[in-house]
């Protein structure tokens, strides 16, 4: 089978999306199907293209444009090119406004099956706005087939349109991302106390992905705030912090808090991830709204104690009291709170990182992912 897989990133990209379309890519690829990635990218002058294998695909990106719809269609026309030469089975698409508009307009174009899957701000975020709301319902009303990855986002797609939304959640690999003994060279290359023994260090709260508004930003910075004048910690931010009015906030509360332990790694590759993890005592993950954030489910395999808004497809993972903690939207104390109680019983962190990582090994595989995906892909007729 001949799959395009449309997305606007893809990895080595930053963020959940690259990491999801990467993942479903190398996915499908390992079973054999030739996989054509497309994605657009400000490292490419506009309309100019490259081709490179990644992890058994084949990955073209085309240089956007400052006007989104120039955009729009160079992608289209790339993927008529393609089709042409080659043609496609199905057109497959993560994100909504753009990837899901060429996806389904390529496949009523062509007569071929096309799926968009929502990922989470494409449907929060896009569909209140004008300018890609038509292309939002457009992808909606005329893919083949939607898929989603977390069951808030089943409801909302359902307030859009009367169709079947299906849902597949992220998969993660328990292999990879697992329990591990801290890393001592890395805990000392970032300041963290690398070399002492484990009761003597400081605790380290952990934050992994893109900081920014949507993922909690200031309530994570006034929790910390308050939980050091209790327990003085490390805020570790495995990731970078937004650019824009998110880094003059975050860069504004360190210049106000001088004696704050915070650190920012900078981007860091996908596989390197589980080293970071295992720096941390709990992970905070206090997001406005969200998809399935990939950085949760893989805090959770790797054993590490969670606390968590019930957002999104943090809903569909998070057990309250047994798996992780919950705490409620922009409420900066009971994140406080919780952290402090779980900083002072290494017991409860221990059984809650256990059945955290139980959970994902047993439901949020990508097993499971992928046989999801093909599901979709048989509905629709297609030989796999």
């Amino acid at each position: 089978m001949k799959i395009a897989l449309l997305s606007e990133k893809y990895t080595p990209d930053i963020g959940g999306l690259a990491i999801s379309a990467g993942r479903l890519g190398h996915l499908l690829a390992s079973l054999g199907h030739t996989v054509r990635v497309f994605a657009p990218t400000s490292n490419l002058p506009a309309s100019e293209k490259q081709t490179l294998p990644h992890n058994g695909a084949s990955v073209t990106r085309f240089g956007a444009h400052k006007r989104v719809d120039d955009t729009l269609v160079d992608w289209f026309e790339l993927i008529l090119e393609e089709h042409k030469r080659e043609p496609f089975d199905v057109f497959h698409a993560y994100f909504l406004p753009m990837a899901g508009f060429v996806a389904a307009y390529a496949g009523k174009y062509l007569n071929a099956p096309s799926v968009v899957s929502i990922r989470g701000n494409d449907l929060e975020r896009a569909a209140f706005d004008p300018s890609r709301f038509s292309h939002v319902m457009y992808a909606l009303q005329n893919a083949s087939a939607v898929t989603t990855n977390a069951g808030e986002l089943v409801k909302k797609a359902k307030a859009f349109i009367d169709r079947e939304i299906i849902l597949i959640p992220n998969g993660i690999d328990a292999e990879l991302f697992k329990p591990m003994d801290t890393n001592e060279a890395l805990a000392e290359a970032l300041g963290l106390e690398g070399g002492k023994k484990k009761e003597e260090r400081i605790p380290v709260i952990g934050f992994a992905g893109e900081l920014r508004e949507k993922k909690g930003l200031q309530t994570l910075l006034s929790g910390y705030t308050q939980f050091c004048k209790q327990k003085p910690s490390a805020l570790l931010i495995v990731g970078e912090v937004r650019a824009g009015d998110d880094k003059k906030i975050f860069d504004e509360f360190r210049l106000s808090n001088p004696d704050s332990r915070i650190v920012v790694t900078g981007t860091i590759s996908h596989k390197d991830m589980p080293a970071y993890y295992s720096l941390m005592d709990v992970f905070v993950h206090p997001s406005l709204r969200d998809g399935m954030p990939n950085a949760l489910l893989e805090a959770m395999a790797c054993g590490i104690p969670v606390v968590v808004t019930p957002v999104g497809g943090a809903k569909d993972v998070l057990e309250n009291g047994r798996n992780g903690l919950s705490v409620n939207v922009n409420d900066a104390d009971m994140l406080a709170k919780k952290v402090l109680e779980l900083l002072g019983n290494p017991r409860e962190r221990a059984r809650l990182g256990k059945n955290a990582r139980d959970v994902i090994v047993e439901r949020f595989t990508p097993g499971r992912e992928l046989e999801a995906n093909l599901e979709v892909y048989r509905a629709l007729g297609l030989n796999i």
